[in-house]
């Protein structure tokens, strides 16, 4: 950015408020975490922060534009992140309560982790937002975009990092079925509570 040291700190401020408040990624690595443990999380964690920082230089570099300019495209993700969302409450909520059965189930992995920025509404909100206030007109828009998804992608892993933690360290307490269904059901909730503003 032309403004870079001005905007850097504002920036990472907005950033790190953003991705540590609860939206779908958190859910997803905290409910992960705590039915699998934090090493076998580190993949979706990955995932969440490759795919948020390509989501953010997409964006940056016209796809908003595109989406704008065809509104029904707009929709169409908006429902099918929608949708999708859905279905990952539904998997948490229903997920084996056993230890032995999260031994054998697998966690989200890397490449449904990235690929679900695509369709994450808070993703989508975040992005566009953050590039909307801290871009400069007539200023270099791959570098300033560049700047700006990289500042985001770092306190995305930060967050998912802080996150998983917390859910590994609440698995320790979920030794009793019920309280894992419980904790379960409740994340599930929470992520159809994130999806609000989606169908407003």
């Amino acid at each position: 950015m032309d403004a870079t040291h001005e905007s850097l700190a504002p920036l990472i401020l907005f950033a790190a408020v953003m991705s540590l408040t609860p939206g779908p990624n958190v859910i997803l690595v905290t409910a992960s975490a705590a039915n699998f443990g934090f090493g076998r999380t580190i993949p979706q964690m990955a995932g969440i922060t490759l795919g948020f920082g390509l989501l953010v230089m997409a964006v940056g570099l016209g796809l908003a534009g595109v989406l704008h300019a065809e509104p029904r495209l707009h929709v169409a993700l908006r429902y099918a992140g929608g949708a999708y969302l859905l279905y990952l409450a539904w998997c948490i909520a229903r997920a084996d309560t056993r230890r032995d059965a999260a031994a054998r189930a697998k966690p989200i992995g890397f490449f449904d982790a990235a690929l679900f920025q695509l369709i994450n509404p808070k993703g989508w909100v975040f992005a566009v937002g953050a590039l909307a206030a801290y871009t400069t007109v007539g200023g270099n828009v791959l570098w300033e975009t560049s700047v700006i998804a990289a500042v985001n992608a770092g306190a995305c892993l930060g967050s998912v990092v802080i996150w998983a933690a917390f859910g590994a360290g609440i698995g320790r307490w979920l030794g009793n079925p019920r309280a894992r269904l419980a904790f379960n059901w409740s994340m599930a909730g929470l992520l159809v509570i994130s999806l609000i503003p989606v169908f407003r």
